[in-house]
């Protein structure tokens, strides 16, 4: 399937309400992701940068970026959408250009953009300049001759900007710009609260994707609130290194095997990857 193909498709499943996206951080995470059911995949950029040694936000390359995203693009079936960050390089316009263009190459159907950090210290870009990324990006997907869906994030509730009372309206004045920019759907991180995210939904024109977790609200719930996408974030990430930590604590402080019992037998993982 050709990559305008793929996000066709992918622009399709936004209609299950709600698609849920849980978030690899390479090839392996991906395709066991994919077996368990998924019918798209997104990526994750902690993850993906905590692979490489680095901290998450822009604690790697481009290039980095790009390599996972393109291993997993070509181990999967399913759609994969790329958490790029705010763009990679200085997050101008121009580097979120040559890095759509590089997604796109990879095969994958869409970004996450997120509108944080900003400059001089503030935690949010202004949202006009996030909203001229927006658009770059999406006069270099037309450019490259492939589609994209553009998941905008904005983090005025997972940065806490601002006073609480505020960052519902500061949420949705920065949605509709980034909606009227060429966004496809606006990304809220930090909204766990029902009320607010059925709210959100009611006052965004366009899919809304939360992240999702042990303190949000129930898949099923989300989806009678409207939302259209679902994503963990980093959590199965963390929940993958705490298990390797607890597993590797055991032998080394007890010599024991019990937390090894819970895993996929060595000929059942083999066989999920080509030769």
């Amino acid at each position: 399937m050709i990559q305008p193909d793929r996000a066709r498709l992918f622009r399709q499943l936004h209609t299950r309400r709600p698609l849920v996206l849980p978030n690899a951080w390479d090839a392996a995470s991906a395709r066991v992701i994919e077996l368990a059911g998924a019918a798209a995949i997104a990526t994750t950029s902690a993850g993906v940068s905590w692979t490489y040694g680095r901290r998450d936000g822009q604690g790697m390359r481009r290039e980095q970026m790009l390599e996972v995203v393109r291993r997993i693009v070509e181990t999967v079936v399913v759609p994969v959408t790329a958490d790029i960050e705010g763009g990679y390089g200085t997050g101008s316009p121009k580097d979120v250009e040559q890095t759509v263009r590089g997604v796109i190459a990879c095969g994958a159907v869409g970004i996450n953009l997120e509108d944080s950090p900003g400059t001089g210290g503030a935690a949010l870009l202004e949202p006009e300049a996030h909203a001229d990324r927006i658009r770059a990006a999406r006069a270099a997907a037309h450019s490259s001759g492939g589609d994209l869906v553009i998941n905008a994030r904005t983090d005025a509730y997972l940065m806490e900007v601002g006073a609480p009372e505020t960052r519902f309206d500061e949420t949705v004045r920065r949605a509709l710009l980034y909606r009227a920019a060429g966004a496809d759907c606006i990304f809220v991180p930090g909204v766990a609260d029902a009320a607010v995210i059925g709210a959100l939904v009611k006052a965004i024109d366009a899919p809304v994707n939360i992240l999702a977790g042990p303190n949000a609200p129930p898949v099923a719930e989300l989806g009678r609130l409207g939302v259209a996408r679902v994503s963990l974030g980093a959590r199965l990430t963390e929940a993958a290194l705490a298990t390797v930590q607890a597993a590797a604590r055991e032998i080394l402080e007890r010599g024991t095997y019990e937390l090894l019992k819970a895993k996929l037998e060595f000929s059942a993982a083999d066989s999920m990857f080509r030769p």
